[in-house]
């Protein structure tokens, strides 16, 4: 019996939602965990892991209110794995808002040295000013801004200042030249709610990623904000991404697929950030 090709091999695939670990982080394993997700990224067939890494992943200081120390090594051995994998990972530099000074030379040390983007998690909520100087640094840099994001947050949660869709919109109409990617609209929560609030708000792109496969999810984010909003994604669970990404196939139309397989992303990130560029 001849095996069938799989149409989603052999394309260029981006994953903008990607995490890898390093030495100083509570899992001794990291280094099995950070060769598997490559392999699994093979199979699937990605073309391009878009990576962080949040500190020390909260060994020696908080995941989500991550040292400056924390945070500079964090970024060194993100750019350590850039420069191991040239072909196959990007990153994007990991601030805490918090140390505005060390949140800005961060970012243009990293990105001098080849980063692409910037990552914010749970520090400051994303309506809040302190985050200004990062989004308008972002825009002279051409680089888009990857927010964790709690869909439709009802309640605090301990550990983090999460953000909703509804903060992350009232940031990026104040910052209108930065492209925001709106983080894992499958990662847990109201995801009505956030695609409710971002509808209008034309420079929020919609991650796909996180462990969240609801029924209708797909065809809901579709509706809301288009294909051309879209970028696919997997966050910490690949077999979802992979799922999506096989449900993607027979929803959408070949043009509309492409755009959110990777057409977006090499849209909103900087110029020749990738090497299908």
């Amino acid at each position: 019996m001849v095996a069938r090709a799989r149409p989603y091999l052999n394309r260029v695939l981006i994953d903008v939602h990607a995490h890898f670990l390093h030495d100083r982080t509570p899992r001794a394993d990291w280094r099995e965990r950070n060769a598997s997700r490559l392999r699994a990224g093979e199979r699937i067939g990605i073309t391009v892991h878009v990576a962080s890494i949040l500190g020390s992943w909260g060994l020696t200081s908080p995941i989500y209110f991550s040292s400056p120390s924390d945070t500079t090594h964090g970024n060194d051995r993100m750019l350590a794995l850039q420069c191991e994998h040239p072909d196959r990972i990007r990153g994007y530099v990991a601030v805490n808002p918090n140390f505005t000074g060390h949140a800005l030379a961060e970012i243009a040390r990293c990105m001098n040295a080849g980063m692409i983007g910037v990552k914010l998690a749970a520090a400051r909520r994303a309506d809040d000013p302190l985050l200004d100087p990062i989004c308008r640094l972002a825009a002279e840099r051409g680089a888009p801004v990857l927010h964790h994001i709690w869909q439709g947050r009802r309640r605090e949660w301990p550990g983090q200042d999460a953000s909703n869709g509804a903060e992350l919109a009232t940031l990026a109409r104040r910052h209108p030249d930065v492209s925001f990617i709106l983080a894992h609209i499958g990662g847990g929560g109201d995801w009505l709610d956030t695609l409710h609030v971002v509808r209008d708000v034309g420079n929020v792109y919609v991650d796909l990623s996180g462990s969240g496969v609801d029924g209708g999810m797909l065809e809901t984010c579709v509706a809301a904000v288009g294909a051309p909003r879209l970028l696919w994604g997997c966050d910490l669970t690949l077999d979802t991404g992979w799922a999506k990404l096989r449900y993607l196939e027979h929803l959408l139309p070949p043009g509309d697929l492409e755009l959110i397989r990777w057409q977006n992303a090499v849209r909103i990130f900087p110029p020749g950030a990738f090497p299908a560029d």
